[in-house]
């Protein structure tokens, strides 16, 4: 799973894409949850996406301790939000919902909708997510770059680990403005290449071998492309972390559970090989993101 760069044309700063997202791993997944594999339920069941450890180098890499730091890294991202209490909070690629549970299990007075192009995924969220008593859930189909929802309905707008699969950075973010009430928030996590490792993530590929097994990742916005597409779009960064050494136990516990993932796609594992070794070499950082619109 990962990410994008330069800064001025739609071409830089987000590469067009189908309609349709081709995302393998997902087809990986929801069959997997379908024949009842334990291990993916328990890991991948609720978030798909990298965990958080506040102390890396402790982890225990089990099961219960993967999804728990997929849970915190879902809270880290909130926290870039702002999540407080009596909110409408839109999460935009929301996935399975695990985002939306967390919010739901941790505040109340929320308003939650979530927005995926995949309907599948959204089925399995209406069914394991259910309101608490003082919240409301809504999980809609939609594009993260037309966003069916009107102006100024959001107090926070969330993005986990999944804009470098939306077809254009600079629209979601036009978007993200567009319905987000002055003051609010847009929060997202991304895989932030160092500038030189930017001439290879523009290197065109056969779509058979661009798709691979995480679908197309568009990891060509740095840190620097992050700031000026948010004072294009007249965002104020409040939060802006490198989070990186605390992702990095995903890819240990990834290759420690391959056996009992049963993923034969060689992409699969070529892929997160090559994260592995550019996170470690510190050339594709993981970075936390807080963006305000102003009052």
């Amino acid at each position: 799973m990962t990410n994008k760069d330069q800064s001025s044309s739609p071409e830089t700063l987000g590469t067009p894409q189908t309609q349709e997202a081709r995302l393998p791993y997902f087809d990986y997944l929801l069959a997997a949850l379908k024949d009842g594999n334990v291990a993916v339920e328990k890991s991948f069941g609720r978030h798909v996406h990298w965990g958080y450890w506040e102390h890396p180098q402790q982890a225990p890499l089990t099961t219960e301790d993967f999804a728990q730091a997929s849970e915190d890294l879902s809270g880290q991202v909130c926290l870039a939000g702002h999540i407080q209490n009596n909110l409408s909070v839109l999460d935009v690629g929301c996935g399975f919902g695990g985002t939306i549970a967390h919010i739901n299990e941790n505040y109340q007075g929320m308003n939650l909708v979530g927005i995926n192009l995949d309907e599948r995924q959204l089925v399995r969220a209406r069914d394991i997510v259910k309101p608490a008593t003082s919240n409301t859930i809504e999980f809609k189909q939609g594009n993260a770059c037309a966003l069916p929802l009107p102006d100024q309905s959001f107090d926070v707008v969330l993005a986990v680990e999944c804009i470098f699969h939306f077809p254009d950075r600079e629209e979601f973010f036009k978007e993200a403005y567009r319905v987000l009430k002055p003051g609010g928030y847009l929060a997202l996590s991304d895989f932030v290449p160092k500038p030189v490792l930017l001439p290879f993530t523009k290197i065109k590929l056969p779509d058979k071998v661009s798709v691979g097994f995480y679908g197309k990742c568009n990891i060509l916005c740095g840190v620097e492309d992050y700031r000026n597409l948010a004072a294009k779009k007249n965002f104020m960064i409040q939060t802006e972390r490198d989070i990186t050494v605390n992702t990095l136990p995903t890819y240990s516990f990834l290759r420690r559970s391959s056996q009992q993932f049963h993923v034969s796609s060689l992409f699969a594992l070529i892929e997160t090989a090559t994260a592995e070794v550019l996170s470690r070499l510190r050339l594709l950082q993981y970075y936390v993101y807080g963006f305000q619109k102003p009052n």
